[in-house]
């Protein structure tokens, strides 16, 4: 006797990853975390490759660039670029994680004015000393600082030197101040609200957070998305992510030489003699690279075609 063996589902029934590269700049919602967010682009545009630059916590909403392909080549440039929030800070209360998710560890019914608080921000900018906070990505010994904060184990956390460029008191009513930050890499912004709550005794955490700018990019280049579709139409050039260093026009001898990973002279009197660079050929994005004393030297090689 003859069983029918079952049906196997056609492969034609789930789209076929292809190659896409280039960055498309999400603005995250409030409760999606920032991997599930790079899944999403991933299905929607079939894409091979993801990844993204900088976590946004899933209590926060804003700027998520999530970069494509041979844009993943690109991330350190745009998460060494300065950043831009919006946030605001409750007062007379901290929490373990500073912000609304943690319980609630001290309590005071002090609360600020505004002249006090726009008195205080100018000594948390500038090169300033920063405590992360425990609940962090920051890893101690292998391990995350929120997983070792979970699981109850205190939590030790260095202090380090961060960058705050501005810091603007926007609106205040009662026990909330809503607050702009322009800062560099590795700013804490739920950290700063714990700080200024200390500094003007009436305590604080974070109730909302959303992210403006992060490098080069900003809400006017930002859509929105959800679990169905992305508009390819939404993709950005790989290069846009390297706008803050200069780029030089190569002949295509020297763009395959430098797509070998091998170095080039540059000639003429417009060529730098040393610094950060990035190579283009007929328009194509080609290398990324360092000049010394007047040859390109290729540190990252991008394969977009030629």
């Amino acid at each position: 006797m003859n069983e029918e063996r079952p049906q196997r589902r056609p492969h034609g029934d789930r789209p076929k990853k292809r190659d896409v590269n280039g960055w498309i700049i999400l603005d995250k919602g409030v409760g999606m975390t920032s991997t599930h967010a790079v899944a999403v682009v991933k299905r929607g545009l079939s894409a091979k490759k993801a990844g993204h630059a900088g976590t946004l916590d899933p209590l926060a909403s804003g700027i998520l660039p999530i970069a494509l392909g041979e844009a993943t080549k690109t991330v350190p440039f745009v998460m060494d670029g300065r950043k831009s929030y919006v946030f605001t800070v409750a007062w007379g209360e901290e929490t373990t994680t500073d912000d609304t998710e943690g319980e609630v560890v001290e309590r005071t019914d002090r609360l600020p004015d505004p002249s006090e608080i726009e008195a205080f921000l100018p000594r948390f900018t500038g090169q300033v000393q920063q405590v992360p906070p425990r609940f962090s990505a920051i890893k101690i010994a292998g391990e995350r600082a929120y997983d070792l904060a979970r699981d109850g184990e205190v939590v030790e956390l260095q202090p380090r030197t961060v960058e705050i460029d501005r810091l603007s008191l926007i609106h205040h009513v009662g026990n909330r101040s809503v607050i702009e930050a322009d800062c560099g890499k590795g700013t804490y912004v739920r950290a700063i609200a714990r700080d200024l709550g200390r500094a003007l005794g009436c305590l604080g955490h974070i109730a909302a957070l959303r992210r403006t700018r992060v490098g080069p990019f900003t809400e006017h280049d930002a859509v929105m998305v959800d679990d169905i579709a992305i508009d390819p139409a939404a993709l950005r050039p790989v290069e846009i992510a390297l706008s803050e260093i200069p780029s030089i026009t190569v002949s295509r001898d020297m763009a395959g030489r430098l797509m070998r990973g091998q170095s080039i002279i540059l000639r003429g009197r417009e060529a730098p003699l040393s610094g950060k660079v990035y190579a283009t050929c007929n328009g194509i994005l080609i290398a990324v690279g360092d000049v010394e004393r007047g040859e390109l030297v290729p540190h990252r090689v991008f394969n977009l075609g030629v």
